[in-house]
């Protein structure tokens, strides 16, 4: 008659799984194969530890086997298993990443799973799993814009040399104009958030009047000067380099930065620029505002209290933008500048390597 192995527990092996055994917070399967090597230990045999605790031999001898092989470790780990049959093939998955990057289905621009899983003849959750583990999202696109100006290294490495190296006894400001912000009432009240459900408003507005936002934030500190008015041409944007003039102490140089409006570029905006020489413009390469700070501001500002806000009159806006801007200056937070010049051309150089393999492909 075949016997099976004795198994012996020192008094650490012991506690440890009298533990176990006991243990309310331990997965169930883990108590049961404590309790089957303790009984293994107090001599009893596979077919009498089976009827003891309602399984089977064949149960308690795998777990004696286990213990014996690997000790207390081997009852906390379950065997691989082999799963279930694959049935996408490794043809298909190309298929479908191939169609995802290179292909179109008709009448849409971009894949989405149910058109995918008709046209590759598979399920939509296969579809997922397979966009999943190749990275690849064809429901969602970036903007980009390259700037074609001649003089854009030379700009870049001014402006951030600005941010990140700004000159003793100046002031950098970041400064621009947030037009026709518009005044905008819903048609009909909306609901309030309260609990189990988000606040409410209609999709639809009412248009009444708009406004022009002049800014300038100190690159330093984060404070903001600002100015409101009707329109943005240049006689406005020469009101407020008056009043920028006005709040800066004449002691101080100012480095300004601005994008390629033609209003900051206007003839009469130079001559004043001329007889004022403590200001010193820096405009932006075309097509990269972002580097100019004050954007970072702006989106800021309509996230925060435009986006949601409602507004009956052109009055009401500005308060509610002169409010904001208080409390802003109240505890002003600058925006900190990271990225440096070479890194920013070495990203540049890639994208435009890209474009070029693009285009000539």
């Amino acid at each position: 008659m075949r016997v099976a192995r004795p198994v012996f527990l020192n008094a650490e092996q012991r506690k440890s799984l009298e533990q176990q055994a006991r243990g309310r917070s331990l997965p169930a399967r883990v108590v049961e194969r404590a309790r089957i090597v303790l009984l293994t230990a107090e001599g009893l045999r596979d077919k009498e530890i089976a009827q003891e605790l309602g399984i089977t031999p064949e149960k308690a001898a795998r777990w004696r086997n286990r213990f014996l092989a690997g000790g207390i470790a081997a009852l906390e780990k379950d065997a691989p298993r082999p799963g279930r049959t694959r049935v996408i093939t490794d043809r298909q998955v190309k298929r479908v990443v191939e169609m995802t990057i290179h292909g179109r289905p008709a009448g849409a621009t971009h894949w989405s799973t149910r058109t995918m899983a008709a046209a590759a003849s598979i399920s939509e959750a296969s579809v997922r799993r397979i966009w999943h583990a190749h990275g690849l999202k064809p429901h969602l696109v970036r903007t980009f814009k390259l700037s074609r100006d001649i003089r854009f290294a030379e700009k870049l490495e001014t402006i951030v040399g600005l941010y990140l190296n700004p000159p003793e006894h100046a002031i950098v400001l970041c400064a621009d104009e947030k037009s026709q912000i518009q005044a905008l009432d819903r048609t009909q009240p909306g609901l309030p958030l309260k609990k189990g459900r988000c606040g409410t408003m209609t999709h639809d507005y009412k248009r009444n009047g708009t406004a022009t936002l002049f800014a300038a934030l100190d690159a330093l500190d984060g404070q903001l000067i600002s100015m409101y008015d009707d329109r943005h041409r240049h006689q406005e944007w020469l009101k407020f380099l008056r009043v920028i003039d006005y709040v800066i102490p004449a002691e101080k140089q100012i480095h300004m930065i601005v994008d390629n409006y033609s209003t900051h570029k206007h003839a009469k905006v130079k001559q004043w620029l001329s007889r004022h020489p403590r200001f010193h413009v820096y405009f932006t390469p075309t097509g990269c505002s972002w580097l100019n700070m004050v954007e970072r501001f702006f989106r800021d500002l309509t996230q925060n209290r435009l986006r949601r806000g409602v507004f009956r009159d052109v009055e009401e806006l500005v308060t509610a933008i002169g409010d904001y801007i208080d409390q802003h200056n109240e505890r002003p937070k600058p925006f900190i500048w990271t990225a440096k010049a070479a890194d920013i051309l070495e990203k540049v150089k890639r994208a435009r390597a890209s474009l070029n393999n693009r285009s000539s492909a």
